[in-house]
């Protein structure tokens, strides 16, 4: 009994003095305003409108008390409560400018983006609702700053300030405050786990170096997704998208996007959410059919090696194949003469024939949120996320990402001025396979290459003897080569194509394993309530990298590999002169297992000028860094015709791959029939890969000059990349126009790259090898290597020894016009200077146009009910240089649009859009898909 009452009591005490205030949210013009947000002035209680604008807020604070309503693009209000169950009904000014948002990223503490230290752009609901894109990830393209590179419709890559990759391991994602990194390769796959749109809170966007305060890889940019806490946000809300792609190579397809949100608060100390998303559509065919190293070839060309074109990566020169065949009786060694000195590629498969062509994205999330003490002081969290998909990945070949997953699970304390968190990500490669390697292998499954180089050689000479012309005997052997070649669409090349997708071996097969992890932990505690003279935060970060590709891509095969960095950082905030001026200085330690300590200061001011302090000039110096990624430390990746070979020191040996000698490169070696070549081959006794093209273009003619062109590669092992940024910046709000201004100024020095290297089974590699010398002189020798094909190809992961600079200016305008229509305009401006003379083998890869405008016309009230959004947006040609292919990217502009009119008794909204209207095809990525237009229709409920 005693127990009883004590129960009793103990929630007796829980609902005393509990007032309910119920009401309205609406605009000027009478229309309701959804997800307006209701606080307690001095008390946690706070609650949002639903879609009809009404609210029902609870809250043990004594009467009299004062409410504060607010929500972006409107004027707040606060309203006094005299009486309990008080009705309110608030009507709130249209807001001139988003001056007044409030951001949280800059400076990992609340501050309106006008004192924001940095440049910031920032998406809310009303930008969500309003975007004219496809998806509100899609609209993240309209942001100032933002470029979008799409790999495939499911597979989207965000950057900013230069050096643009669909494997971008310089930019980081944070949904929630979890990196959305692959674990494997540390680059982030688009949206594939990160937020359902009907349950974004807000994006915010740090373009830049933010090392100072979120560690090396947030070196290019940071984006910020936070999602709805069911507190807040209550109910059950559902879109439904349906429409079609058009593309003249893929056609008329259609397109599927779904979307479920459950959250409910049982009381004010439990919560919980749920989301479901799914999307199918048909995936923009990739049918660039150029040559990948020579402008102008096509399929005629003996050694063609098309873009989207896979198998014809295997190349040999014709006549060390007659000179084979000849050492073995099986062709007079006269005939050895009618065979060119040329290369001669297998005849490949194109990529629509090795692809379903599917693009598809499952995400699950659900979230339990725990309040002890029934307010903010402390919420416990419990998340979890699941992503499942097929894309299309980009990087040195193409990869199908099929049933690829991912989930990440998380633990989460916070309060007011601090946070805990830790979580780890997981993923497995699904049926995933190189595309490349696909062709290859179905290439070898009905003739093997020494087979098909013979009958070749053979047919070629064939031809020449019956008094064929090189073009004519060429033809003639590739058809005598590929007879029995599997064709698209028959069963026996549908059975060598799944027998070689479910292949683990890089020799026989393609598939990709991946079972890699990631465990995170962070924490953050801000000072502000205990120290008064500025506000002062402390955090840290632990990271454990688990690699685990069975040897597949990584040098793991032996088990996984196993390294972990940590971080630690401060920050001061200080206000001066009647709060006009604030100064914001910040410091980060990082340490990474391979790597010696690094510090990444950042100093910042903000001065805000005018009677209402609305003329704010910022300037900001910081140093970042950029740890190596996994792959530029443990990669062991065959691709065929080279292999990718990260540098840290236990890596090199861990790699290994046997070859067999001919009689003369027998002599060279002591008799041993074999070369084993391994990492430490690759990056101590290696060409420079041009100066071997070079070689090969004039040994021919004179050999002894072209050997003077050959350069030894001198590759150091990968260390971190720095960054030294200067940014400017105004903000302010001129005759009714919200303006943004700001430049930056990088230094960029130990610039992670690439290099191209050729190392012999054989020999010393050396500057200008004297081929006078003979053959017992290791220079000499080498060469010999060069001339017999008996070298293997790899790409090395360094630092260039030359000084990188960018530099770039934007400039956004807002402002209302007639009537509610809003007029958006933003240009950017960027360019990077590198002395290619200095490096010329180094390929810095700034993938970025030099100018970019983009604009916006909309208005969400139109008619009653009745809005609408235009977006549109232009570049100019830039060049794209990545491991897989270089070429030019055109300029392009696009046109995206959508009308919305809303039901509020069905709490419905229903939007018609299209997206590159009239436009035509583009492209942002040299190898993916060219982009052709999208139609929509969508249904939205929102309680």
């Amino acid at each position: 009994m005693r127990v009883y009452l004590l129960i009793m009591l103990f929630f007796c005490g829980i609902s005393f003095a509990q007032n309910t205030i119920t009401g309205s949210v609406t605009d000027g013009n009478k229309q309701s305003i959804p997800g307006a947000n209701i606080s307690v002035v001095g008390d946690r209680s706070a609650v949002s409108t639903d879609f009809d604008g009404s609210f029902k807020l609870t809250t043990s604070a004594k009467l009299p008390f004062t409410i504060k309503v607010s929500v972006v693009g409107f004027t707040s209000k606060t309203v006094n409560i005299t009486t309990a169950n008080q009705q309110v009904n608030v009507v709130l000014k249209d807001e001139e400018n988003k001056l007044d948002e409030i951001v949280v990223s800059a400076s990992r503490t609340p501050e309106r983006v006008l004192e924001s230290p940095v440049t910031i752009e920032r998406m809310g609901i009303q930008d969500i609702k309003k975007t004219a894109s496809p998806s509100f990830y899609d609209g993240l393209e309209n942001l100032k700053e933002v470029q979008m590179n799409t790999s495939s419709m499911s597979f989207k890559s965000i950057n900013t300030r230069g050096f643009a990759t669909v494997a971008n391991t310089r930019f980081m994602q944070l949904v929630d405050g979890m990196d959305n990194s692959s674990p494997l390769l540390n680059f982030v796959l688009g949206n594939m786990i990160g937020v359902s749109e009907i349950d974004v809170q807000s994006v915010e966007l740090l373009p830049g170096a933010s090392s100072a305060l979120y560690g090396a890889n947030a070196f290019n940019g940071i984006l910020f997704m936070n999602s709805k806490s069911p507190f807040n946000y209550q109910g059950v809300s559902v879109y439904f998208k349906m429409g079609q792609t058009s593309q003249e190579a893929a056609g008329t397809n259609n397109y599927y996007d779904f979307g479920m949100r459950f959250a409910h608060a049982f009381n004010k100390y439990f919560a919980a959410k749920a989301n479901f998303t799914y999307m199918q559509a048909t995936d923009w065919y990739a049918t660039n059919y150029a040559d990948k190293t020579t402008a102008g070839i096509d399929r005629s060309n003996p050694n063609y090696d098309g873009i989207n074109v896979y198998g014809d990566e295997v190349s040999t020169n014709i006549k060390g194949v007659g000179q084979t065949l000849a050492g073995m009786g099986l062709i007079p060694a006269g005939a050895v003469n009618l065979l060119p000195n040329t290369n001669v590629s297998r005849t490949g498969y194109n990529e629509i024939d090795l692809t379903d062509n599917k693009a598809a994205n499952t995400k699950i999330d659900f979230s339990f949120h725990v309040r002890p003490f029934g307010d903010e002081r402390l919420e416990i969290i419990w998340q979890s996320k699941f992503g499942f998909g097929n894309a299309v990945y980009q990087g040195a070949n193409r990869y199908y990402l099929n049933d690829f997953a991912m989930q990440q699970h998380k633990i989460e304390f916070k309060g007011k001025n601090f946070f805990v968190r830790g979580y780890t990500t997981s993923e497995d490669g699904g049926h995933s396979y190189d595309m490349v390697f696909t062709g290859i292998n179905v290439d070898r499954k009905w003739k093997d290459d020494k087979t098909w180089f013979g009958q070749y050689a053979g047919a070629y000479i064939q031809s020449t003897l019956g008094g064929a012309s090189p073009e004519q005997a060429h033809a003639a052997a590739r058809t005598t080569a590929d007879t029995g070649r599997f064709l698209p669409g028959t069963a026996e090349f549908k059975n060598a194509f799944n027998q070689v997708i479910n292949d683990e071996s890089v020799l026989t097969g393609s598939k990709l394993v991946d079972n890699s992890r990631i465990y995170h932990s962070d924490a953050n505690y801000n000072f502000k309530d205990m120290i008064k003279f500025a506000e002062i935060q402390v955090g840290g970060s632990f990271r454990l990298y688990e690699l685990n590709s069975h040897g597949r891509i990584y040098t793991d095969a032996d088990g996984p590999i196993n390294y972990n960095e940590y971080g630690a950082y401060t920050q001061l905030m200080k206000k001066f002169m009647d709060d006009r001026l604030k100064f914001t200085g910040s410091i980060r330690y990082d340490k990474s297992k391979n790597f010696d300590g690094n510090f990444s200061p950042r100093l910042s001011l903000v001065y805000s000028g005018g009677e209402k302090k609305n003329h704010n000039f910022r300037g900001s110096f910081q140093t970042g860094f950029r740890n190596p990624s996994t792959q530029d430390q443990y990669i062991g990746f065959n691709i065929g015709n080279a292999v990718l070979i990260g540098s840290a020191p236990d890596n090199l040996t861990r790699f290994s791959e046997t070859f067999n000698l001919s009689t003369e490169g027998q002599s060279y070696s002591g008799g041993s029939t074999t070369k084993n070549m391994t990492g430490v081959d690759a990056y101590n006794n290696s060409y420079v890969a041009s100066s071997v093209t070079a070689f090969a273009a004039m040994a021919g003619s004179n050999p002894i000059a072209a050997a003077a062109l050959l350069k030894k590669a001198t590759a150091n092992y990968v260390k971190p990349e720095e960054v030294k940024a200067f940014e400017l910046g105004y903000r302010s709000v001129i005759n009714g126009f919200s303006v943004d201004i700001n430049g930056y100024y990088n230094i960029y020095n130990n610039f992670i790259g690439n290099l191209n290297v050729i190392s012999t089974y054989y020999g010393t590699a050396q500057d200008n090898p004297n081929l006078a010398a003979g053959p017992t002189d290791p220079g000499f020798q080498s060469v010999r290597g060069i001339q017999n094909g008996e070298y293997r190809a790899y790409q090395l992961y360094t630092n260039s020894d030359v000084e990188i600079h960018s530099l770039g200016f934007g400039v956004g305008l807002s402002r209302k016009i007639i009537a509610d229509f809003e007029l958006g305009l933003n240009y950017n401006y960027a360019q990077f200077d590198f002395d290619q003379a200095k490096d010329p083998s180094f390929e810095a890869g700034f993938n970025t146009p030099k100018h970019r405008i983009k604009a916006s016309i909309g208005n969400e009230k139109v008619l009653k009910n009745l809005g609408f959004n235009v977006s549109a947006r232009w570049n100019s040609e830039y060049m794209w240089e990545s491991n897989f292919a270089d070429g030019m990217i055109e300029s392009a502009t696009v046109i995206d649009a959508q009308i919305n009119y809303a039901v509020p008794k069905l709490k419905s909204v229903f939007k018609l859009g299209a997206a590159n209207i009239g436009g035509k095809e583009y492209t942002q990525v040299i190898g993916a898909g060219l982009i052709g237009q999208q139609y929509f229709a969508s249904w939205t409920i929102n309680p």
